[in-house]
Parts: structure tokens; sequence; C-alpha cells
């Protein structure tokens, strides 16, 4: 394709993965659904998991489809194929837009004029000759919705993202401690979030989408935090089976529930909190002296000098310095 050579250098060469690819075929999954994303946000002793994870993994349900239809397009017209579901480094957006899909909006995200925000991509590379549809024109206008809605300001300007200050990214990619200033930010959202996707004007023309699989699981879409902050790994793993939600490990998760209980303003969900003051994770362990110390600063004190004085992880360690007020030694 023409447009292959002459955005190579912003977009990256798709060509890098697969030398013989002449054309990319890309294609969109609906998965919004019918509930306002954005309702559970005010339950805060419940916890809010990004509204495409709320169901199946959707590489397994969309990476079939791709090799059916790549499969498809072999017997029709020959050449070779391979697909791709976020599973390899490759720009599917600004190759989404490029084939007409949809625009990357200012949150940067596509955006589809008949599918709004909600939408997984994927694509079919293949040797053969194919010709290119037109690419989709930008919508957006002089709407900051998607840009001022976002709890973090990972924004600094339209069309880019500061991921570090992205919640999806905090809750979802990021290994360690989530920063002390970034926490109270994030409320009740234990992974991902959908804030910039779910204000989009675009999704007052989308349907619910009709995928079964990708449905939300009546178990995952208000669910209790102290019932979360008790699961161990074979509990997580039980509760996230085929879901996106697995693949953060049980330490992590659990990070992202704590939070959530330290900005639930409720004070019986201390005791959680409390009982994992002990979990033998640094990561739980942390998160769990951030939480009751919101919840109860004095509970949190009255176990502090025992537990303080034989925490061996220098990141724990400084969450109980910071919990208590004390500068670092």
């Amino acid at each position: 394709m023409d447009w292959m050579a002459r955005n190579a250098e912003r977009r990256g060469d798709p060509r890098a993965l697969w030398p013989d690819t002449r054309a990319i075929v890309m294609l969109g999954v609906n998965y919004g659904g019918e509930d306002d994303p954005l309702a559970i946000l005010k339950e805060r002793r419940r916890g809010a998991i990004s509204v495409y994870a709320r169901a199946d993994d959707y590489h397994e349900v969309i990476k079939p489809r791709l090799k059916a239809l790549g499969r498809w397009l072999i017997e029709q017209a020959g050449g070779e194929v391979k697909v791709f579901v976020d599973t390899a480094p490759v720009m599917e957006k600004p190759l989404a837009e490029a084939a007409g899909l949809g625009w990357q909006g200012k949150h940067t995200n596509l955006v589809s004029r008949q599918h709004g925000s909600w939408l997984f991509l994927g694509a079919i590379f293949t040797t053969l000759d194919l010709p290119p549809d037109a690419p989709e024109s930008d919508h957006c206008g002089t709407c900051r919705s998607c840009l001022d809605i976002c709890p973090t300001a990972a924004f600094p300007a339209p069309y880019r993202l500061d991921a570090r200050r992205c919640i999806s990214y905090l809750t979802i990619e990021h290994k360690g401690p989530i920063p002390r200033a970034l926490r109270p930010l994030i409320g009740n959202r234990i992974y991902g979030c959908d804030d910039c996707l779910a204000v989009c004007p675009w999704n007052k023309f989308a349907q619910a989408g009709h995928e079964t699989r990708l449905a939300a699981r009546d178990a995952l879409r208000t669910p209790p935090l102290a019932e979360l902050a008790q699961l161990d790994d074979r509990g997580f793993r039980a509760l996230f089976t085929k879901s996106a939600v697995k693949r953060i490990g049980h330490a992590r998760f659990l990070r992202n529930v704590l939070i959530a209980i330290g900005n639930s303003g409720e004070p019986a969900l201390a005791e959680e909190a409390e009982r994992l003051l002990d979990d033998p994770s640094p990561l739980i362990r942390g998160a769990a002296i951030w939480a009751l110390g919101r919840l109860d600063p004095a509970r949190l004190e009255s176990r502090a000098a025992a537990r303080s004085a034989a925490e061996s992880d220098p990141d724990v360690a400084a969450e109980w310095q910071a919990a208590r007020g004390l500068r670092p030694q």
C-alpha cells in the first residue's frame, strides 16, 4: 500500500514485523455495553473494573475470528497471512485510522462514528496486494470532554497522553507501588479506567455490542471490595479465569483493591487493610499501610512500632515513614 511507505516514519513500518507484508486488513469489534460505565464510581464500597475486562479475555475471542478470516482470504485469493490482536508492536490505532475505521481522538484512542469509543482492534497482515480504503478524518472538533474528565490530568495536551499518570497504566501495567500523590485520584478503580471513553459524545450513536462472550459477567460488574480483599491467589485465579484481569497477578490486584479501600471513606473496611499488613507480598503490605492510614490513623499507629521496626523491604519501610509523617532516615 502506498500509505505504508509514506507514513512509515510517523507510524512505524509494519514490514519490520513481517518483511513480506503488502497490505494490512484492520478490523474492529464493538464491546460497548448498555449500562453507564461511570455509575460504579459512586459506589465506594465496590470496585470498578474497566468495561472491556468484565468479560472473557478479548484476545481469546477475537484472534480465532481473525484466523478464520485469514484462512478464507487465502482460500479466495492465495498469499500468506499473519494475525495480531495486541500481541505484537503493531500500531493498531493509526493503522485503523488509515484504513477508515475511525480516527484517533484527543484521548488518543480510536473513535468511530458508528461505534463510538468502544472498539477492540485486530490486524491481518497479508502478502496480497489489496486496494486501500480511504482514511477517516478527525471529527473531534472543539470538544474537550475526554481531556477534562481525566481524574489524574494525564493529558498534557490534546492527542497526547502521559502514561505515567494514566489510571489504566498505573493499575494494569505498573508493577511497583503507585505514586502516593496519585492514589487518592484513583478512587475505586481497581483495573483500568473508562472515563475518557465514556464521555465521548460519539457514543450516543453507538449500539451495544452483540458478542455474548464480550458481555460483562455479573460477578465482575460491581464486586464488593471487602470480598476482593479476602481473595487468596487461588481464589483470584478462579474469579478471573479467562479474564484479562488475571494477567496482572494477585499481588498487583490486591494493591489496587487496597488503594480503593483507602479511598472508600468506609471505616468498616479498615479491618481488611489491617489484616493485610502482614501479607508476604511487599507490594500488598505497602498498600495496606496506606489504606489503613487513610481509614483509621490511630489503629495504624498502634500497629506501627513493632511492624515498622521489623520491616526489611525498603518500599514498605518508606510507606511506614510516610504514613506516620516521619522523614526518611
